[in-house]
């Protein structure tokens, strides 16, 4: 019958959208390849020609990670330093 019984014990454990890969450890790992993945696709989309395509995808992907790791800064300096001094607990 080849392969097909080989697989079948995966495929009745692992459910991909009901039960998703445990990666919260690592979650930052995959925002490289989403982010070069958007910005081919943007690029794509949005050129008339394709001179210098993968410089402005290379230039898009890096002010996309950037931006990530900019906002992951400040919302984390908000939720440390602002909102505590805004919403002081009480005692």
């Amino acid at each position: 019958m080849g392969p097909l019984p080989a697989i079948l014990p995966l495929a009745a454990s692992w459910r991909p959208f009901l039960d998703p890969l445990d990666l919260h450890g690592s979650w930052f790992l995959l925002l490289l390849p989403l982010s070069f993945g958007i910005a081919v696709v943007y690029r794509a989309v949005r050129v008339t020609d394709f001179q210098k395509f993968w410089a402005r995808v290379g230039v898009l992907t890096v002010q996309i990670v950037l931006s990530m790791v900019l906002l992951g800064i400040a919302s984390y300096l908000f939720i440390q330093v602002a909102a505590p001094m805004l919403l002081p607990m009480p005692e």
